[in-house]
Formats: C-alpha cells, structure tokens, sequence
C-alpha cells in the first residue's frame, strides 16, 4: 500500500505563555526532539516549522494577519508519510511539542487531485 501524505499542524493556547527554560531544560527538550526526530525520520517528509506573521487573503484583497480571535494560535506544521492516519497520529503524538501544556496537533490527510 502506497504511503498518504498528511498536515500535521501544531497549535497552542492563546496567552499561555509559559517561563523560558533554562540551559538545561532547553538541552533535554533538544535531546527528546533529536531523538523524536530519528525515530521517524522515515515519516517525516517536511519538518515545517514555526509560523510568522502574514496576509490573509480574500477575494477583496490581502489585509494583514492572521488575527488571533480563537482560543488556540497555529504556531507551526509539518508533513508526515504514512501508511495510515493512525501511523500519523502515532508520529504526531510522540512529538515532544505535544507534551507542552496546551499544546495541540491536528493531523489531516493531504488528498492528491
């Protein structure tokens, strides 16, 4: 079975905003995303990364954004190969981003036309 492709799109509360870590906490948060990311090197086809400002787009024009009016902000994404959603899921759900308090990952299968 051919593996699908899906978005894997990380997402936190709105204003929790938490203590920057220490060298040492920064260094084990290292070594979990390092060995995290070796485990699935096979999955991950993008790491993605962390979002910026930007425009949101309209049929009227671009007007700056996005504008935070929902409880949770999208912070970054990825892309993941995988045989199956669970197998996504499973990547996702391993990812040490998804132990932070408030922290999210939604997982959608990219459908090829």
């Amino acid at each position: 079975m051919p593996k699908k492709k899906y978005l894997c799109i990380q997402r936190s509360q709105a204003g929790c905003d938490s203590e920057q870590p220490s060298p040492s906490q920064m260094e084990e948060m290292f070594a979990k995303f390092n060995t995290w990311k070796d485990k699935f090197a096979t999955n991950i086809v993008d790491m993605g990364g962390k979002l910026a400002g930007g425009k949101v787009v309209r049929s009227e024009g671009a007007t700056d954004g996005p504008f935070v009016e929902a409880k949770e902000i999208v912070g970054g994404f990825m892309i993941v190969e995988a045989e199956s959603i669970d197998e996504a899921v499973q990547v996702a759900q391993e990812s040490p981003g998804t132990a932070m308090p408030g922290s999210t990952v939604e997982v959608r299968e990219i459908l090829s036309p």
